[in-house]
Order: C-alpha cells, then sequence, then structure tokens
C-alpha cells in the first residue's frame, strides 16, 4: 500500500522520473533507493523528500506551526492507524471528527501532505463504515470526500460514495 501512495504522490507532485522502491522487514517499510546518498526509509521520510524535491514546500505547511501539525498527523498515521484494530478503529474516528468538527484540512487552511497521507490512511476504516455508521462521523466523512475530489489529486484507491444528507433522524435509530 506504501509503494502505491508514495507512486501517487510523484504524480500529484509532477516528478517526471520515477523512483526506484523497494521494501524491508515484515512491515514492508518502504525504502527508496537515492542516487545521492544513502537509501530514503520509511513512508513520512521519502514522502517529506518527495515534495522537497518537487520544490512544493506548502504541502509540509506554511509556517513553523502549521510544520509540526503536519508532521503530527504523518507521525499519527504511521503509528496509529498502519494496523490498527477494529476496536481502535472507533476511538479513532471519533478523535478525528472531534477535530475536524471546525476545520476544512487537517493543518490549517491549506492542503497539505496530511491530509493525503490520513486520507489514505483512513480509506480503509471509510469503505468498511455502513451508511449509518458514517452519519455517525460527519466531520470525517465531509473532510474525506473533500480530499477524495481535490483538484490534481488521482488516488490508488477506489472512490467512495459519501451521501450529502442525512436519511434517517436520531428518532428511527
Amino acid at each position: 500500500m506504501a509503494l502505491r501512495e508514495l507512486s501517487s504522490l510523484e504524480k500529484y507532485l509532477g516528478l517526471k522520473k520515477p523512483n526506484k522502491y523497494s521494501t524491508q522487514g515484515d512491515k514492508k517499510i518502504p525504502v527508496l533507493q537515492n542516487n545521492n546518498g544513502p537509501p530514503l526509509v520509511g513512508l513520512v521520510t521519502i514522502a517529506c523528500h518527495l515534495v522537497k524535491e518537487a520544490k512544493r514546500p506548502e504541502l509540509l505547511g506554511d509556517s513553523a506551526e502549521s510544520r509540526a501539525v503536519v508532521q503530527q498527523w504523518l507521525e499519527h498515521r504511521v503509528t496509529k492507524l498502519d494496523g490498527c484494530t477494529k476496536e481502535d478503529m472507533k476511538t479513532i474516528l471519533k478523535d478525528l471528527n472531534l477535530y475536524l468538527q471546525d476545520k476544512v484540512y487537517l493543518a490549517g487552511n491549506q492542503f497539505t501532505l496530511a491530509d493525503v497521507f490520513i486520507y489514505c490512511g483512513v480509506h480503509p476504516l471509510i469503505v468498511d463504515l455502513a451508511v449509518q455508521e458514517k452519519e455517525q462521523y460527519v466531520n470525517v466523512t465531509r473532510w474525506f470526500d473533500h480530499i477524495q475530489h481535490h483538484l490534481g489529486l488521482k488516488h490508488h484507491l477506489p472512490p467512495v460514495v459519501v451521501l450529502r444528507n442525512r436519511i434517517y433522524t436520531s428518532r428511527h435509530h
């Protein structure tokens, strides 16, 4: 999955020459064979390198605070989302739903790398939700739908249908 995410990121960034990737270990951690030095290891490390290579620093945040928030979400992705259990899923979605209550993007007022990688991380969770369950996480589904339709971003993941209107009222559950 991580290798496809990196390939999609390369296309989004407009990098002309595709990189050579491999994986290491049981968790299939991505490795980028870098011509200019030692191999780069890890999804976040490689993604940040690609963004810098493409000269798109705004994707890492436009201020010290937003850069820290982007980094926090990237770490959240690899430490909490990757390999989460079904029990963890509801807590993760509940926390993310609360965080997104008054936000369009994860880090400030602009689209960042955090949005890309959290989107990819929650995609398998959102796919498995029934319509009624998606309604419990209205802020997550709003953000998710917005990110999946972001201009220029072609995902390797299939689109998820998100209903914009609630079908059920709380009285009918």
